[in-house]
């Protein structure tokens, strides 16, 4: 039986507990924060943001999030075929973040690295966001905005309770701002066209476009979709970078505003401060700040009720 392990940010951990939601089970261990149970897998989420896999398919289900210890250099990726050089070729990557927190908003980025500048991009400290901390995206944002055509996109709370309100999915409205994104960046760039177009893919091609496709102007010319993108070509991880630092940018306002520091994800700490916001501001000042149709608000009014008798 196989045993593998990895050390997840916080995004990637919400991505494995979404994937592996309906295969939840009850775990007794205090330090799991989730665990799931498929044919030949154990998966374990702990508080400590390590991912446990145990079992046959261990190795199998490891690799759809990352590069175990002892896996060497593969990724494994799902999506388009990529031509072989295409690291080093032009292209306008696009990724978002914010979707599995409860506090904060959904932000979309969109970026292009020429090939002839692929080289500075490195230079200046990018690599797969996965791998850099918030406080060295934070430092390292300024430059790549100055040097790089790119669009940032914030939707903020109020806006994304609304839609979300009127039956827009997650999927819908990331599809809309990636679209956006790419779209304002290729006016800048004009009449330079990128070799390709590259994004983060959290929806089969179809099902994309299925979901712009009463948008004005939809970008569909050499697109192409692949999971683990911002390993892929370093324009994605730049737009990784941007979008979370704009994510950052926003909580940092938010939590100004609230008077209290909020935290990122979507767990008991979250669920906490949550309720003492409620029993402050008032609960239709929380729905400024939260994604209201997450499970936490539920569990927030709970908590809210039984603080405040």
């Amino acid at each position: 039986m196989s045993n593998l392990v990895l050390k997840l940010t916080e995004d990637s951990l919400l991505q494995v507990i979404a994937h592996y939601q309906k295969s939840k089970v009850t775990s007794k261990n205090p330090y799991a924060r989730f665990s799931a149970k498929i044919s030949d897998t154990v998966v374990t989420v702990y508080t400590s943001g390590k991912v446990m896999f145990q079992g046959n398919g261990a190795a199998r289900e490891a690799a759809k999030w990352g590069i175990p210890p002892a896996a060497g250099k593969i990724v494994s990726t799902k999506g388009d075929k990529l031509p072989d050089d295409f690291a080093q070729l032009s292209v306008l990557g696009s990724d978002e973040t914010g979707t599995g927190d409860f506090f904060g908003p959904i932000t979309v980025a969109a970026c292009y690295v020429p090939a002839d500048k692929i080289a500075l991009a490195h230079e200046l400290g990018v690599k797969d966001s996965k791998q850099l901390t918030d406080d060295w995206m934070r430092k390292i944002a300024p430059d790549l905005t100055q040097t790089f055509a790119h669009k940032a996109l914030t939707l903020k709370n109020d806006k994304y309770n609304k839609v979300q309100s009127q039956g827009w999915s997650q999927g819908k409205i990331k599809a809309l701002l990636h679209n956006q994104a790419l779209k304002y960046v290729l006016n800048e760039i004009a009449p330079e066209k990128p070799d390709f177009l590259l994004i983060d893919q959290f929806a089969e091609r179809g099902i994309y476009y299925k979901h712009i496709k009463d948008e004005p102007e939809i970008i569909r010319e050499n697109v192409l979709f692949s999971t683990k993108a911002e390993g892929l070509h370093v324009s994605v991880a730049c737009a990784s970078i941007i979008a979370r630092v704009a994510f950052l940018e926003e909580m940092d306002r938010m939590s100004l505003g609230a008077g209290v520091t909020l935290p990122k994800g979507a767990g008991k700490i979250v669920d906490e401060v949550a309720a003492r916001i409620i029993l402050k501001h008032g609960e239709e000042y929380l729905k400024t700040l939260t994604k209201v149709h997450f499970a936490n608000t539920r569990k927030v009014l709970a908590l809210a009720k039984k603080h405040g008798n």
